[in-house]
């Protein structure tokens, strides 16, 4: 392990032993939950919009994120794991849904063929049931369609779309045509709500009204005496 991130290890199991930090300690995975996303969604800003000081620091928080976890798993009393294990199970995926790499020779493959083995190595490893199986429900609604629709398009499936003219068919029309285009919809609508968002400050900015004090008028008399 490298020093950094055995030193990271060692810092979190002190936050969270005896007479560490009284709220890393009461931490569950369940409470953790909704760091891990915020994390994630500031990982995507720094790498969107933000510096290259701004992408090292929100790595190292989504790294914290699987170090907490780790810890906390330490402490199961049934089925404990750690961050070893956690690192040794994604690299056994990795080495397994890449056999082109590890196994055939040097297999020469495009990244599409590379893509559509990973899905079926990852259906078969898995045993799902549907291509559409471990689709996270959770994930918002924009990007998940778009997940939904490229799992269908791999597949090959011929998907008898209900007919509709409601608000979410329409959605779905938009972004089967992001799909179709190589566009990523969660990007490009973060995108434009991004350039809606200035266009508004900027005319927020320009509706205020001045701080400038308003000038007094002038007196205008006649030249006679008061």
């Amino acid at each position: 392990m490298s020093e950094g991130v055995a030193r990271l290890v060692q810092v979190m199991d002190t936050l969270r032993s005896p007479g560490g930090c009284p709220w890393d300690a009461e931490q569950t995975h369940e409470s953790l939950t909704a760091y891990a996303l915020e994390e994630t969604y500031e990982l995507i800003e720094a790498i969107e919009t933000g510096t290259r000081d701004d992408l090292r620091e929100e790595l190292g928080d989504v790294l914290l994120q699987v170090v907490f976890h780790a810890r906390v798993a330490q402490e199961h009393p049934e089925a404990p794991f750690d961050i070893d294990d956690v690192a040794h199970a994604v690299a056994d995926k990795l080495i397994e849904r890449h056999p082109h790499v590890f196994e055939d020779g040097g297999e020469q493959l495009t990244a599409q063929d590379t893509h559509a083995r990973w899905e079926r190595i990852k259906k078969e490893t898995k045993q799902r049931e549907s291509v559409m199986d471990g689709v996270p429900a959770a994930q918002p609604a924009l990007a998940r369609a778009q997940k939904v629709l490229s799992r269908a398009a791999r597949s090959g499936l011929a998907v008898q779309d209900p007919a509709g003219v409601g608000i979410g068919q329409q959605l779905l029309a938009l972004v089967a045509r992001a799909q179709a285009e190589g566009v990523d919809a969660e990007a490009a609508l973060r995108d434009a709500t991004r350039d809606y968002e200035a266009a508004a400050r900027e005319a927020e900015a320009a509706s205020a009204p001045s701080s400038a004090p308003t000038p007094t008028p002038a007196t205008v008399t006649d030249g006679s005496p008061t």
